[in-house]
């Protein structure tokens, strides 16, 4: 048996650890909003949080590019979290190290070999619509011309967003609410397939099973047919022998 290689026994020991410090950078980030206003210390507490976290995945990827057999080529193949390490160092913005995480995050959990992708899709739907919510309720709380103004509005309108239903009742109306919403239909659009696909292969799969197990039963029911066929020919073929053999005899 081929043993795995050190980045292989570090993604595994550290998988857990990892996810655990997303927990903690979902509170966070959701503190500060839904506990509007926050004191300093409060807000202060959660930004280092934030950044610690960040901080904890960058090292991650650090760590496995330097165990990486080929570093150049798995910076290549991994270009989108180097980008995501480096997104919050250009522009110190807390919505560009909210991205940044979860992208790290998302890409730390698809190299999990225990996470199914039903269990991926679903975390990520759940991940976008709340982490989305927030988002727009925190750029759009003091607009004067918003009206999404409490996370019940917020997460109506991440939901009716993110489904691609758009009522029109809760809008955007600043520049970074209207990006926001614009990464959310995009997102949502492409998760929302993967969920419809997800559904439709389970199905396919049930089908295919279901489909050879009764190809089987009818394979094992022409196979006791043959044998009850091949005994009653042995049975008939006795019978005669008996006959014969009773005719034969002197009386």
């Amino acid at each position: 048996m081929k043993e795995p290689s050190a980045q292989a026994r570090w993604e595994r020991r550290t998988q857990r650890p990892l996810m655990g410090l997303a927990v903690v950078f979902a509170v966070a980030y959701a503190v500060p909003i839904v506990a509007s206003p926050a004191s300093r210390s409060v807000s202060v507490a959660c930004t280092i949080a934030e950044w610690t976290v960040w901080g904890a995945f960058a090292v991650d990827y650090l760590v496995r590019v330097a165990l990486a057999d080929r570093r150049r080529e798995y910076v290549r193949r991994h270009w989108l979290d180097l980008f995501a390490v480096l997104l919050p160092l250009l522009q110190p913005l807390r919505l560009l190290r909210v991205v940044s995480t979860l992208m790290l995050v998302g890409r730390r959990a698809q190299m999990a070999s225990q996470v199914r992708l039903t269990t991926y899709v679903g975390g990520a739907v759940v991940g976008l619509l709340m982490f989305g919510s927030l988002a727009v309720l925190s750029v759009e709380r003091a607009s004067p011309e918003g009206n999404i103004r409490t996370l019940d509005d917020a997460l109506w309108w991440s939901f009716t967003t993110m489904t691609t239903v758009g009522y029109g009742d809760h809008a955007p109306t600043t520049g970074a609410g209207r990006i926001l919403a614009v990464g959310l239909m995009l997102s949502g659009i492409a998760l929302l397939g993967l969920v419809t696909a997800n559904i439709a292969a389970w199905f396919i799969s049930r089908f295919e099973m279901d489909d050879l197990e009764e190809r089987r039963q009818t394979a094992a029911i022409a196979a006791l047919t043959d044998e009850v066929r091949a005994l009653r020919a042995e049975v008939a073929a006795l019978t005669v022998t008996r006959e014969r053999v009773a005719e034969d005899q002197p009386r």
